[in-house]
């Protein structure tokens, strides 16, 4: 597990991704896509269609860079008590689980606290999990546009000094298919089992 900083404030980490009207209807309509998939079904969203941000390399990162792979991407910070560590570990037994086929897999980090999750910060993270995950280090004005274009929420909330503020976000990953195609949404708290299936059935084409 990773090495967790001094313990502050535990945060009240809502998923208010459910709030936006897209989403919801996405949930509604997960039961009637592909029955095969445990995860919910996006397919045919007209959001999440993409990024394009440095990684913690200063290296400019778009989604059509990793064709040929599944695609999940997922926003969170450094800091962060349980739901991030707990999903990086999740998705890097997802990879291990599929064998050969894990290296089919990119896990994308976007932070949602690029202030304190510098470039350096964000590459000795990283590294703690899986050192083909990459993290991406956007600007605050290029977080608000990409957190708009995912649906996804995130707040500071002030601690006891102005550094040991937490953040409030969306938990959950967006799953691309190998044709850059958004299929899937894993809430947090989904089994490793199910995002296993899910990857097995996006890499053999369905």
């Amino acid at each position: 597990m990773v090495a967790t900083p001094t313990p502050t404030p535990r945060p009240r980490l809502r998923t208010r991704w459910a709030t936006w009207a897209g989403l919801l209807l996405a949930l509604a309509l997960g039961a009637c896509g592909n029955p095969a998939f445990k995860l919910i079904d996006l397919t045919g969203a007209d959001y999440a269609r993409g990024f394009n941000l440095p990684d913690a390399n200063g290296q400019p990162r778009a989604l059509q860079d990793y064709a040929g792979r599944v695609v999940v991407v997922f926003f969170g910070y450094v800091q962060c008590p349980d739901v991030c560590p707990t999903t990086l570990t999740e998705w890097q037994q997802v990879r291990q689980a599929l064998g050969a086929d894990g290296a089919r897999v990119q896990v994308v980090f976007v932070t949602v606290d690029p202030a304190r999750d510098t470039p350096e910060v964000l590459r000795a993270y990283m590294a703690n999990f899986d050192p083909s995950f990459v993290a991406l280090v956007p600007s605050a004005e290029a977080l608000r546009q990409v957190a708009s274009e995912y649906k996804v929420y995130y707040r500071q909330v002030p601690g006891p000094t102005p550094t040991s503020y937490t953040m409030e976000h969306s938990a959950g990953a967006y799953v691309y298919d190998p044709n850059g195609q958004l299929r899937l949404y894993a809430r947090y708290g989904a089994s490793v089992e199910a995002l296993t299936h899910d990857v097995r059935l996006l890499l053999g084409g369905h």
